[in-house]
């Protein structure tokens, strides 16, 4: 490709890549094969990039790695990639690994700020405005859902859903789900709250927010068991899309969903439902 005035002489770029011409690119940066790099978007000093698609307005922050092998043992070198939205920020040291499978994708959405140090793994999928604060790190196919906030140093098992709008204490560790629309702790990370800040930040209206807190409310009562706390709120919360989304969330968890602790011990809420 032909270099500009945007990139720094001594960034290493490979012939094929993709890269529109408002892009900037600092010095000795290397971008790889099969990138695609939209407008707007600044990478920092020695960053690293390859098998990725990069959207407008994106900065990258130097020594941040993305589209890197997967850390799996049964990758055999097939074609994936890294797919991140518009408007994202990757800080210095983030790591965010290319998928695992063939023709399979890791995908960060818009708006998405992954903080220092924070590493994506294989196949994980961040909806939009997920931040993720210093170190966190998940494992292999984690979904994080709309606007959740990973506190620093937290740790998420492979396969492990975070509910949208969640947020998850610093130092937690989980091998479960997280609960949409809570404020978690702790190993595992157990509901302590609703995220009331969160969703009022997003806008969501008293009524809702009420419905949603009722709910956890139930489901945290040492009286109920899971199920036993579904049924509760299908007879006593008044329904809107926020308790639906929790509700399904839990009945479609194959992991279980960490909720509660029950006479002082912690346990998680893993039924058969």
């Amino acid at each position: 490709m032909e270099v500009s005035e945007k990139i720094h002489k001594t960034a290493i770029i490979a012939d094929g890549a993709k890269i529109d011409s408002s892009v900037e690119i600092g010095p000795n940066v290397v971008i790889g094969e099969h990138v695609v790099i939209e407008k707007g978007v600044k990478i920092g000093a020695n960053a690293s990039i390859e098998y990725a698609e990069i959207g407008e307005g994106t900065r990258i922050s130097p020594f941040a790695s993305i589209g890197g092998e997967p850390q799996d043992l049964g990758y055999k070198g097939e074609l994936t990639k890294v797919v991140i939205g518009k408007n994202c920020w990757i800080r210095e040291f983030a790591t965010i690994n290319r998928a695992s499978g063939e023709g399979t994708v890791t995908k960060i959405g818009n708006k998405c700020m992954i903080m220092a140090y924070a590493h994506v793994a294989h196949n994980c999928v961040l909806e939009d405005e997920v931040i993720m604060a210093n170190a966190a790190t998940i494992g292999g196919h984690t979904h994080v859902g709309f606007g959740a906030f990973l506190g620093g140093l937290s740790v998420y098992h492979q396969n492990v859903r975070v509910g949208e709008m969640a947020i998850v204490s610093g130092a937690s560790a989980t091998r479960q789900d997280i609960l949409p629309y809570s404020k978690s702790e702790g190993i595992p990370p157990l509901v302590r709250d609703v995220n009331a800040i969160g969703l009022r930040r997003r806008g969501i209206d008293k009524a809702s927010r009420d419905a949603i807190h009722k709910a956890i409310r139930i489901l945290k009562n040492p009286e109920y068991n899971t199920t036993m706390a579904l049924d509760v709120i299908d007879k006593e919360v008044e329904k809107n899309e926020y308790v639906n989304k929790l509700v399904e969330f839990i009945k479609t968890s194959k992991r279980g969903v960490c909720i509660k602790s029950n006479k002082d011990a912690y346990m998680c809420a893993n039924e058969e439902l």
